[in-house]
């Protein structure tokens, strides 16, 4: 018999969000991760807000809403709350009862500055870490580092002469300007970008193209492949060694000697001599190509060189996830001190999405 709709709206319901949400549902394993890392910055929420006033948006939705738009590749806010209003799984995730209309996406704007000031993104991702250590999937014993480049939210257009003295004067009127390159050098020393000041020019090798860009980097704790540390700067020539020591020199001090995988880039003497100089013995890959190792046999002869570098490799999972499915290919703020938190609550998303994973196979 064929069914016919029913058209008559129901009065009352019983029905909750969570109710609509099956059991099985992965994000039933995240979000009690996320509420006890939320429970450990309750003191910071408090200390940010006035104690009289008209009742805000909390910053636990506003923070799990970030959660979701890394999980579900939502690209802006305004994105967000218009599906908000129907997807009933956000909901649940963000404690809504289903009938709630949710907030208006310029939530996101007016607030962002007070989780900047009181470096939210920083506590959140540390609270993920200590969720992590916690369950000790993190040994503090072996590690790997790796840098890339993320694209600024800036076109190669805005990047001008500082003097404002090339390409006779300003551009033409219009979102699309002509704009006369011929002829002309362009560098970090005398070219900026009129959108984002602090972008700089780079390209990840010969034969690519250079776009103004980030430097993101991270280090990885090769057990777990978990993230142990993360960091978003200026992508100048020096950075990814520079940072890659930083993050290394931030790691609690420990008797036992460490290690550290690397890449080829890493195989350099500053950076090897920085590496021993914090107790950490430097697994990189050889980088002999015209020139001579900074490292030698003393380290390469030990099956845990080798170890390392097979296990460095996935040091790019995190960083091809953020890509892809958390947006990340083109950043979406302007200025480093915006893209670095979002830089941070990206990494801490895909840190949640492994200790998950983590909990299943021990449960």
């Amino acid at each position: 018999m064929r069914g016919s709709t029913e058209r008559q709206v129901t009065m009352l319901s019983t029905l909750t969000s969570e109710s609509l949400i099956p059991l099985d549902h992965p994000i039933r394993r995240i979000k009690p991760v996320v509420e006890a890392v939320l429970a450990e910055l309750g003191p910071e929420f408090d200390a940010m807000y006035a104690a009289t006033g008209r009742q805000s948006v909390p910053p636990e939705q506003l923070l799990k809403a970030t959660v979701l738009m890394a999980l579900y590749t939502i690209r802006s806010e305004r994105q967000f709350c218009e599906r908000l209003r129907y997807d009933l799984l956000f909901k649940f995730f963000l404690d809504l009862n289903v009938d709630a209309e949710g907030f208006d996406h310029s939530t996101f704007s007016k607030n962002r500055e007070r989780l900047l000031k009181h470096k939210i993104a920083d506590r959140f991702f540390a609270a993920v870490v200590q969720q992590a250590h916690l369950r000790r999937y993190i040994s503090g014993e072996h590690f790997s580092v790796d840098g890339t480049l993320l694209e600024a939210w800036a076109s190669h257009k805005s990047f001008r002469p500082k003097d404002e003295g090339g390409r006779g004067g300003p551009p033409g009127p219009g979102r699309n300007a002509e704009v006369d390159y011929h002829g002309e050098r362009c560098s970090n020393e005398t070219h900026r970008s009129t959108t984002d000041p602090e972008a700089r020019l780079a390209r990840k090798g010969n034969g690519v193209a250079a776009k103004l860009s980030y430097a993101g980097h991270l280090l990885m704790e090769n057990r777990s492949a978990l993230i142990a540390d993360m960091e978003l700067s200026q992508a100048t020539g020096y950075a990814e060694r520079a940072t890659a020591l930083a993050l290394l020199g931030r790691l609690p001090t420990r008797a036992r000697r460490r290690t550290v995988a690397g890449d080829k880039g890493f195989d350099t003497r500053d950076c090897i001599a920085g590496c021993r100089e914090l107790g950490v013995t430097p697994h990189v890959a050889q980088n002999t190509t015209n020139r001579r190792s900074a490292i030698d046999g003393r380290t390469t002869r030990h099956a845990g060189h080798i170890t390392s570098l097979r296990i460095r490799k996935r040091i790019e999972e995190p960083f091809g996830w953020m890509k892809t499915v958390a947006g990340g290919r083109k950043l979406r703020y302007i200025g480093l001190q915006r893209d670095r938190a979002w830089f941070l609550m990206t990494g801490a998303v895909y840190k949640l999405l492994r200790i998950a994973a983590l909990d299943a196979q021990a449960g």
